[in-house]
């Protein structure tokens, strides 16, 4: 091993609204004083109960993924684990998501400022 992850970061416009977009999505904290990086305009984090932390950073000239336009690729998502799928998707939507699609086992979203993300209905092991 070579390292251990510190954080995830997300490209956005507005990174303290996107904190506080996942912060409601996921619960835990915004911009909770961190040794390991300085807060400001441009960098916002969520530090998760978990204690796993998301970061958001502003890059100027940002363009959202489109999913699923390969031309404009998410690169990556989040998958999160919910006990009620149908709960999550309104409670997400209310937050400032949007519905992309419907499976069977899972709902894709895109967050405000367009990463996309799963909503999976929890399964006991």
């Amino acid at each position: 091993m070579i390292g251990t992850l510190q954080c995830v970061v997300l490209d956005c416009h507005y990174p303290a609204g996107l904190a506080q977009f996942y912060a409601a999505l996921l619960g835990g904290e915004v911009d909770r004083p961190d040794p390991r990086w300085t807060l400001h305009d441009s960098w916002s984090t969520v530090h998760l109960p978990d204690g796993r932390v998301l970061a958001f950073q502003r890059v100027e000239d940002y363009r959202p993924p489109i999913w699923p336009d390969p031309a404009h690729p998410q690169q990556f998502h989040l998958d999160v684990d919910v006990p009620d799928l149908a709960a999550a998707e309104a409670a997400a939507v209310a937050l400032g998501a949007e519905i992309k699609a419907r499976h069977e086992r899972w709902t894709v979203l895109v967050d405000p400022a367009g990463h996309p993300f799963c909503l999976v209905p929890h399964r006991q092991g």
